[in-house]
């Protein structure tokens, strides 16, 4: 399909969904660190569930980059158990506090005014931060254009015919950044609204598509 055509396409489907549902005002954080942290705790588990780890952070005042890495592991996997696979997830932030210590001094400031596709590379060095944790620290912590594809993003593309079956992450994220306009708020926005769809439509074994805002663009 023509860029152009798939540019039309991309877009009238976002407008659909804003149509739709709105604004999502999504990450959800109070400061970019919470944003990192959050991206980090959310992987194979639900938000409700990041929340309260990120509850318990904040009550112990462990919410800043010097203060989490000063924390004892067993310690940090206790207060993040509410997120589940806690000992994985505090390896993560632990191996991302020292990524953040070694190369940009400890300094968070630093690390999101980094170059986009150099701090992308740096994150996938560290062990258990794959692409779309990368991503989601870039647009939403660092609010730089990239855009973040999950689960929900190729099974709706992939039923609408824009994405194969074998797509990989990078294909998918190619459709977006190669068709539309590299905006910040766009990609947060679309990538919000695909995630709000997908929950309440297109489920992984029986999608919902009467009603689905996504529906007229069935092919």
């Amino acid at each position: 399909m023509p860029v152009s055509k798939t540019r039309k396409q991309l877009m009238a489907m976002y407008r659909a969904l804003f149509r739709a549902y709105g604004p999502q005002h999504w990450w959800p954080g109070d400061t970019p660190f919470e944003v990192v942290v959050g991206a980090i705790l959310t992987q194979n588990t639900a938000w409700i569930n990041v929340e309260q780890a990120i509850k318990n952070l904040k009550r112990e005042r462990l919410l800043s980059p010097a203060r989490l890495r000063e924390v004892a592991p067993r310690r940090l996997a206790l207060l993040i158990r509410p997120s589940g696979y806690e000992r994985s997830q505090a390896n993560r932030l632990v191996n991302l506090m020292d990524f953040l210590a070694g190369r940009y001094r400890g300094s968070l400031a630093r690390m999101l005014r980094d170059d986009p596709g150099e701090l992308r590379k740096g994150l996938l060095l560290v062990n258990g931060i794959g692409p779309e944790t990368a991503d989601s620290i870039i647009l939403y912590a660092a609010g730089k254009p990239v855009f973040v594809v999950d689960a929900y993003t190729k099974r709706i593309f992939t039923r609408h015919g824009l994405v194969s079956e074998r797509a990989g992450y990078d294909d998918v994220q190619q459709l977006f950044m190669g068709s539309l306009p590299g905006d910040a708020g766009l990609f947060n926005e679309y990538h919000a609204l695909l995630v709000k769809v997908g929950k309440l439509h297109c489920k992984k074994r029986a999608p919902r598509c009467p009603g689905c805002p996504l529906e007229p663009f069935m092919a």
